[in-house]
């Protein structure tokens, strides 16, 4: 019990130092601009939920985070987007909505609402920030009305969502032995997750399967083939044909992929000097995307089982395909494979329809620098969202995780959900 009691306390208190030095970082950046500047909310929220998501065991194992990426940034631009107005609502309208209302109070409030009911574990720091942040915006109607609106969209928000499926009850997963179906992965066997996360309700798309990619490759066909030997070559721990610079790769993208592309859109918002309402919009279509995605890749995972590579290449005399050759002795660069089927590959997925997004709002050509989860200090550079993609995407064959043709139907996945994200929602009125 006071091990718990200690760790819950070091959780707190991790929170509330990212917050200080955010809150920190942001003021001495006004200072530098103007004395009236003020930091983005968006991304002031958005840097908070990732501290918090990165924090251990603050995330719920069984809550996909990002759902609550999405949660958070439909809150604040639908608590934005009733005061201005600009764009269609995602769905919360409510009446009679002064223009005047202070639109950094109704975001900063509805986010803060907002993350309080998904981590409620937080609410000191979270309080902490929502503070200061009002305490910059001048008292008065505007920012007591920008407030009323921020809790009402907050509330509404997290009703809806309230019984999307999240919280059910995880079916418990039992692996059909056959060649070629999922099974559980050495060397830690971890049981398949997020198994309930087919059910989900979208936050956009009309259904999981709305954009359910064709089959994988049958374990006879040359693709397979061709698939299974490139993953067997360069995926393995020790593998001499994987290059350093494919090892670096394989290592640098195998941490939560949302969380990068939340990090690289944050750096092109900044770069591009983008307001709070266009910010607002942003981090929604971006969030949305991501949330879908994850549902229709789980969906597509779950109804076609594939195996992973370590299991294809360990039980490779069982395909009936001469040129796959087991071997017994085989581990991906990465030790431990992600619990969950092969196909599609979620990093590519991600990957595809984050860039689809960012690739809408700014165009593809853009310089810029991310670093990783897994190798701090470490930075890659790339001159495009496309890029940038595209190496998170060949990541999962150097590290082991995925055959190509998981990445690539991963790819058209993501880019049929943003485009249909991007297409049908936050449009201008």
């Amino acid at each position: 019990m006071l091990k718990a009691l200690a760790s819950f306390t070091l959780i707190c208190a991790t929170l509330q130092a990212q917050v200080a030095r955010i809150a920190a970082d942001e003021t001495n950046s006004e200072a530098a601009t103007s004395a009236a500047a003020s930091v983005n909310p968006v991304i002031e929220w958005n840097r908070t939920l990732l501290v918090i998501v990165r924090t251990a065991g603050a995330q719920p194992a069984t809550i996909h985070p990002t759902r609550s990426f999405a949660v958070l940034h439909t809150a604040i631009y639908d608590a934005v987007n009733n005061i201005n107005g600009t764009f269609t609502p995602y769905v919360v309208r409510l009446p009679d909505v002064s223009r005047n209302a202070s639109q950094r109070a109704a975001a900063d409030q509805a986010a803060h609402d907002v993350l309080v009911s998904l981590y409620p574990a937080f609410q000191s720091a979270l309080d902490t920030e929502l503070q200061t942040d009002l305490a910059a915006i001048a008292d008065g109607t505007n920012k007591t009305d920008g407030i009323t609106v921020g809790q009402a969209v907050a509330a509404e928000i997290l009703a809806i969502r309230s019984n999307d499926g999240s919280g059910a009850t995880l079916p418990t997963y039992v692996p059909i032995n056959k060649p070629g179906f999922y099974q559980l992965t050495p060397p830690n066997f971890a049981p398949a997750d997020f198994t309930q996360w087919p059910d989900v309700v979208p936050f956009a798309i009309t259904r999981a399967d709305e954009f359910l990619p064709a089959p994988p490759p049958g374990l006879k066909s040359v693709e397979y083939t061709n698939v299974f030997n490139l993953t067997k070559n360069l995926g393995e721990a020790g593998s001499n044909d994987r290059t350093p610079d494919q090892t670096e790769i394989g290592l640098f993208w195998n941490g939560k992929i949302w969380n990068y592309w939340n990090e690289i859109a944050q750096t092109s918002a900044l770069d591009h000097a983008l307001n709070l309402e266009e910010s607002a919009r942003l981090f929604a279509l971006l969030n949305i995307s991501l949330a879908d995605s994850a549902i229709a890749f789980y969906q597509a995972k779950y109804f076609y089982q594939f195996w992973r590579p370590v299991t294809a290449i360990l039980d490779a005399g069982t395909d009936g395909n001469p040129n796959t050759i087991p071997n017994p002795a085989w581990l991906p660069l990465t030790t431990t494979t992600a619990p969950d089927p092969a196909y599609p590959a979620a990093h590519s997925t991600i990957a595809k329809a984050a860039a689809t997004v960012l690739k809408f709002y700014f165009g593809d050509q853009f310089s810029f620098n991310v670093t990783s989860e897994t190798m701090p200090g470490v930075k890659r550079h790339f001159a495009s969202f496309s890029a940038a993609a595209q190496e998170a995407s060949l990541s999962r064959i150097y590290a082991g995780q995925h055959f190509l043709s998981d990445v690539n139907a991963g790819k058209q996945l993501g880019a049929d959900v943003a485009k249909s994200v991007v297409d049908t929602t936050l449009l201008p009125q």
